[in-house]
């Protein structure tokens, strides 16, 4: 599978709390990780573009590491780190300026050492100018650079990046169209597979997994190309009712994740197939509904299903979710990676289909075949938007449209035009001339 043209790499690591994801929101210049007081919040690999005066390159923000912790998570959080550090271009030490040289700053140094990467030592915390004399203590971790920075307030950002970049290409103008690019986000309760998932569609080991519930908390992403078409898979922390989150960091997952649903274009509902549909699934893929985005409904564990009936699963799905009966319904073993081929497919269709316009002329002959209510003195239809597609209908009446009628509007587009796997909107307005504006 071709992946995507690889740009230089920047991995920013540290001890949990140091301030490593407000520094790589910093660069980035989007709130992209989560960021919070408690320590350990980002766990996986957390991957962004960004460039700097010309310059391109991968910015990837590691879970706080803590080297010789042997607690399943925190040992699989150094794994991922390595990961990262064996492909970088550049490592970023970020250090508590305002804090004393630890063990673990120690540990950590030496660690980088042995891996034989370009580190930068960047002291972070440093807002006032008096305090950019406690940046020189760093020195004794044994690195050639250190520079005081302060990620919150901006300060010395640019002259980090002048050094990080200093050997990095500059960005030729593309003679060539860019890819199509899909963003798709990975949605459903915990520990469904979303994570295994993620990692079937990309072939490595990109994310945590464990069968620890809710191991992914903030959200990661992968990018390939396949058949000319660049797909961005965004893994997004298990979404559990707020009632039931009791920490800061799956309280905060719960609005990433709600917010990469927004960003995407097509969203991946995993279901587990061992325990059926659930209220809580209905619940968030409500949330997919109500953003307008796209959906394919992905029942994982199919293999070891207790009962492998597709039909009464799909007549279940159906039942408990009706406003998705538009979605397509895959089933698969993300572990296996028995039935992923088939994703790509319906993830193409279902953006397709959301980014589909249709002339005025055209929607008003469809118009003309519709069976509507005279009262309501339909004058025309057009289309305003897509990613949903989204139609007004301009009446002269001013009772607007009753819930049945905008259902079957709704219902005779998609089956003229072929929206399938999207929702649609149909919003009427009333006009009192037979002209047009």
């Amino acid at each position: 599978m071709e992946q995507a043209a690889r740009l230089p790499s920047i991995v920013i690591v540290g001890r949990p709390n140091v301030g490593k994801s407000t520094l790589f929101n910093r660069i980035l210049g989007v709130r992209r990780a989560i960021v919070g007081d408690e320590p350990g919040i980002t766990r996986d690999r957390i991957r962004g573009q960004a460039s700097y005066r010309g310059k391109r390159f991968e910015l990837v923000d590691t879970g706080g590491i803590l080297p010789h912790e042997d607690d399943l998570i925190p040992a699989e959080i150094f794994k991922q780190a390595r990961v990262a550090l064996e492909a970088a271009d550049q490592v970023v030490l970020l250090v508590d300026g305002r804090a004393e040289l630890t063990a673990a700053d120690r540990e950590l140094a030496r660690l980088l050492r042995r891996l034989g990467k370009p580190v930068t030592v960047a002291v972070n915390k440093i807002d006032v100018p008096k305090r950019e004399l406690l940046a020189h203590e760093f020195y004794e971790l044994g690195f050639d650079t250190v520079l005081p920075i302060s990620a919150e307030h901006q300060l010395g950002i640019d002259e980090l990046l002048e050094h990080l970049t200093r050997d990095f290409p500059e960005v030729q103008a593309e003679q060539s169209e860019p890819p199509t690019r899909i963003k798709v986000a990975i949605i459903g309760r915990p520990n469904v597979g979303k994570s295994t998932l993620l990692n079937t569609l990309v072939g490595e080991e990109r994310t945590i997994v464990s069968p620890v519930p809710g191991t992914t908390r903030d959200a990661v992403d992968e990018s390939l190309l396949r058949d000319g078409i660049e797909y961005v898979f965004v893994d997004t922390a298990g979404i559990r009712r707020k009632g039931k989150t009791k920490l800061m960091a799956e309280k905060l997952s719960v609005v990433m994740a709600r917010r990469h649903i927004r960003l995407a274009d097509v969203v991946l509902l995993v279901l587990d197939a061992t325990e059926g549909v659930v209220g809580l699934d209905a619940t968030i893929g409500g949330y997919a509904h109500e953003g307008g985005r796209a959906i394919v409904i992905a029942v994982n564990k199919w293999d070891i299903a207790p009962n492998k009936d597709k039909a009464a699963f799909v007549a279940q799905v159906r039942q408990e979710m009706k406003f998705l009966d538009y979605a397509p319904i895959a089933f698969l073993a993300a572990k296996t990676g028995a039935g992923i081929e088939q994703l790509f497919g319906l993830i193409r269709r279902g953006w397709e289909a959301a980014s589909r316009r249709i002339p005025t002329a055209e929607l008003n002959r469809f118009l003309a075949s519709l069976e509507v209510d005279p009262n309501l003195k339909i004058r025309y239809m057009t289309q305003v938007g897509v990613r949903p597609p989204t139609f007004v209908v301009f009446t002269g009446s001013e009772r607007g449209l009753h819930f049945s009628t905008e259902r079957y509007f709704i219902n005779r587009l998609r089956d003229e035009f072929g929206f399938a796997g999207t929702p649609i909107v149909v919003k009427a307005r009333r006009t009192r001339s037979r002209s047009r504006p």
